[in-house]
């Protein structure tokens, strides 16, 4: 009977200690009234910059380095004399951690009555992976597998959310019913190994269209990446929104 109740005490003191943690680091974040922007900016941008590891307690992930789920960028009809098929996997975002919250709004007492709105920018988001690439142009069969490296320079970023309140607890929280990302960039660099694995010269050729040719690449594949990012920026917001209630976010 005592050996029970000393590891009840146990479990007791370990939960006490882990909330206390929690609550060291929560104090370090600066809260804000409700609709106070310029307060919600500044205290975005510094959790940004000293939570590059993400805070497990109030469910914020790495953004460091952020995983990526497996997509299809490319997927056209296999018929005819051209078509083609690209898919990423094993793919990481670098750069999230040098992102500048440049404005917000929305966060008001009652969230729902407006859509929830947040502007930044990163000055280069790095994204890494392997690509699958099959397909046809003309007399040329392409079946290729390798690494990708792409880097989006001056990546700004608009994230419209539309949520719902929860009540649980007797506090409310947010759920997130919908997430839309319009992005612009100032430059698409990207480099696709073995494209053509016994023809480097083709390889090299194929990556000097892609980049010369960047803008009207992006204009046709825009729509498949704003799913990745869609993906990207929800994993990010989603876990915090289910951990945090909407009122301990901001000041009484």
């Amino acid at each position: 009977m005592r050996s029970i109740y000393s590891k009840v005490v146990l479990s007791l003191q370990l939960i006490i200690v882990y909330r206390c943690q929690a609550l060291n680091i929560t104090q370090d974040i600066q809260r804000c009234r409700f609709g106070d922007t310029d307060c919600l900016i500044e205290s975005m941008n510094s959790i940004i910059r000293r939570y590059p590891k993400g805070i497990p307690s109030i469910g914020m992930k790495p953004i460091d380095v952020v995983d990526i789920m497996d997509s299809q960028i490319w997927n056209n009809a296999q018929r005819g004399p051209v078509w083609f098929m690209f898919k990423m996997f094993d793919q990481v975002n670098y750069g999230f951690e040098n992102t500048t919250i440049t404005k917000v709004r929305g966060f008001d007492k009652n969230p729902t009555t407006s859509h929830i709105e947040i502007l930044g920018e990163i000055p280069s988001l790095i994204h890494k992976g392997m690509y699958t690439a099959v397909g046809k142009l003309l007399f040329i069969q392409m079946n290729a597998t390798g690494e990708f490296i792409s880097d989006f320079q001056n990546f700004k970023f608009t994230l419209k959310l539309k949520v719902l309140l929860e009540y649980r607890n007797n506090k409310r929280y947010l759920k997130m019913y919908e997430l839309v990302p319009r992005v612009s960039l100032d430059r698409w660099i990207i480099w696709l190994d073995e494209f053509f694995r016994e023809n480097t010269d083709l390889t090299i050729l194929v990556n000097q269209v892609f980049n010369a040719h960047w803008v009207e690449f992006w204009n046709e594949l825009e729509p498949s990446i704003l799913k990745v990012f869609r993906s990207v920026f929800t994993r990010m917001i989603e876990d915090i929104f289910e951990k945090v209630s909407y009122d301990d976010l901001f000041l009484n």
